[in-house]
C-alpha cells in the first residue's frame, strides 16, 4: 500500500506502520483466519500483505504449508522480510490488481484492511478469485469506519470541527461503498464468487495513555498520517489538544480500550 499507480494508501515506513496499526492488525488476522475456514491443505496467498500480519499469522497457525505475502509498497515488504526467519512466509512485491500468479496457484486467498484503498476494488478481487483453485476460498475484511472504527472516529470527528479538510478527508473514508455493510459481499458478487458469508470481527485497541494513541498517529502512515503531516504547527497543536480532551473525556489521562469493528466476508470459487 503506497501513492503510486495501485494504491492510495501513503506507505514509507513499515516499523511507523507497526506502531500506528500493525499492532492491532495481528489481532485481527487471527480472528479473520478463524472466519474464513480455508481447507487444511494448499499454499495461501495475503494480498496487500502490508508489514506481514496476515501472513505470519497463516504461516504460525500452518507451519508445513506455504504462504505468500504480496504488496505493492516495497518499504513494508523489506520490514515484514526482516521479521521472517524461515522458508514461509514469503514476502514479494507487486499489484493487487495484476498479481503475477498463474490461475489456481493457491488453494485459498485472503485481503485484510487492503480493498479500501485499491484504485479498482473490483480488479483486485477479480485477481484473487482467479489465483485460487476451484473450490477454494476468498476471504477479506475491511474496516467498518462509520459504525465500528472507535479510535478514528475520535480523531476525525473531533478534527473536523476545527479544520473542514479533516471533515472532507472523513466523508471520503466513512461514505465509500466498502465502509458499508453489503459494500464487500457486493463486491465478490460481482466478481462471480459463491457461497458469499458476511459477519463482523471486533477486536479491542488498549492504549497505555494518550501519547500512546497520538504518537503513532504522527508517523506518516495512511490517510492519518497525510493528513497530520499537512498540518501547521498551530492548527496541530490546537487538534492534538481538542483530540485529547476528546480521549480523556474529563478523566486523568490513562489507559483507554477501544474498539475496532471490521466487516468480513467470505466466499468460494466456482
Amino acid at each position: 500500500m503506497t501513492y503510486s499507480g495501485g494504491s492510495t494508501y501513503f506507505a514509507d515506513d513499515g516499523a511507523a506502520y507497526e506502531l500506528f496499526l500493525g499492532r492491532w492488525t495481528r489481532q485481527l488476522a487471527e480472528r479473520l483466519l478463524d472466519f474464513a475456514q480455508f481447507s487444511a491443505e494448499g499454499a495461501l496467498l495475503d494480498v496487500g500483505t502490508g508489514t506481514g500480519s496476515l501472513a505470519f499469522a497463516m504461516a504460525q497457525r500452518w507451519p508445513a504449508r506455504a504462504v505468500v505475502g504480496i504488496d505493492i509498497a516495497e518499504p513494508y515488504v523489506a520490514y515484514a522480510r526482516t521479521k521472517s526467519h524461515s522458508a514461509s512466509p514469503t514476502f514479494e512485491t507487486g499489484d493487487a490488481a495484476k498479481l503475477p500468479y498463474g490461475d489456481g496457484s493457491f488453494c485459498g486467498a485472503a485481503a485484510q484492511l487492503m480493498l479500501n484503498f485499491v484504485p479498482d476494488p473490483a480488479m483486485a478481487v477479480r485477481e484473487m478469485r482467479r489465483v485460487t483453485t476451484a473450490g477454494g476460498t476468498v476471504a477479506a475484511a475491511v474496516w467498518d469506519f462509520r459504525g465500528g472504527l472507535v479510535f478514528q472516529r475520535l480523531f476525525w470527528d473531533t478534527a473536523a470541527g476545527i479544520d473542514p479538510r479533516a471533515g472532507a478527508s472523513r466523508d471520503r473514508l466513512f461514505s465509500a461503498s466498502l465502509a458499508l455493510p453489503d459494500g464487500l459481499p457486493d463486491l465478490f458478487a460481482q466478481a462471480g464468487l459463491a457461497q458469499i458469508e458476511r459477519d463482523s470481527i471486533t477486536v479491542r485497541m488498549d492504549y497505555a495513555d494518550f501519547n500512546d494513541y497520538w504518537e503513532p498517529l504522527c508517523g506518516g502512515q495512511g490517510p492519518f498520517g497525510s493528513y497530520v503531516a499537512g498540518l501547521s504547527g498551530d492548527l496541530r497543536g490546537r487538534i492534538k489538544e481538542a483530540v485529547k480532551s476528546a480521549y480523556c473525556s474529563g478523566a486523568p489521562d490513562g489507559e483507554r480500550s477501544l474498539t475496532a469493528t471490521a466487516w468480513a466476508v467470505r466466499a468460494t470459487v466456482p
